[in-house]
């Protein structure tokens, strides 16, 4: 985020997503690849990004739950604000929707990872279920999506939680 931040010239924001969160927040100790999403973009950032590649041999992927599914309004006010350096303001993406659409994608990482966001109260199942409610109308705008099959994985991980609490 350093590096990032002070190598680009120009004003933006960075939200960091996926397995970067959960590194970030003790949920995990260690990831594939930095899924980020650029907005407002930071001048020089592409350039930053394709150095940082190379010389920290990490993967970064433009990457967010926005390019997977719909996202809730609040999106971005509800973006956890981690740190800034430089001109670049660096969030995490919005922990319900990181939850929804790793819900939605089911692989098992991405379970243990919403697991784990909401037993260390980043994320509430109720805020989860509100987020799906207001999101479900656009799924329309996503084919790719079955509206049922989601809706089967909301409620197998929503089960899950629940017992665990016993």
């Amino acid at each position: 985020m350093k590096a990032l931040g002070e190598s680009s010239r120009g004003v933006g924001s960075v939200f960091l997503t996926g397995g970067s969160t959960a590194m970030l927040l003790g949920l995990r100790d260690q990831t594939i690849d930095v899924d980020i999403k650029l907005d407002p973009e930071p001048e020089g950032a592409f350039d930053a990004i394709a150095k940082l590649k190379n010389s920290l041999g990490i993967n970064i992927e433009l990457a967010s739950p926005d390019n997977f599914i719909p996202v809730p309004k609040s999106w971005r006010a509800d973006s956890l604000f981690i740190d800034r350096f430089g001109d670049v303001d660096f969030y995490h993406f919005d922990f319900k929707s990181q939850a929804l659409a790793k819900i939605e994608r089911g692989h098992d990482q991405d379970i243990a990872d919403v697991i784990a966001l909401i037993e260390n109260g980043h994320v509430s199942p109720e805020s989860i279920k509100s987020a799906f409610n207001e999101i479900r109308i656009s799924l329309a705008r996503y084919p790719a999506i079955s509206l049922e099959d989601f809706e089967r994985k909301m409620g197998e991980i929503m089960l899950r939680v629940e017992s665990n609490k016993c």
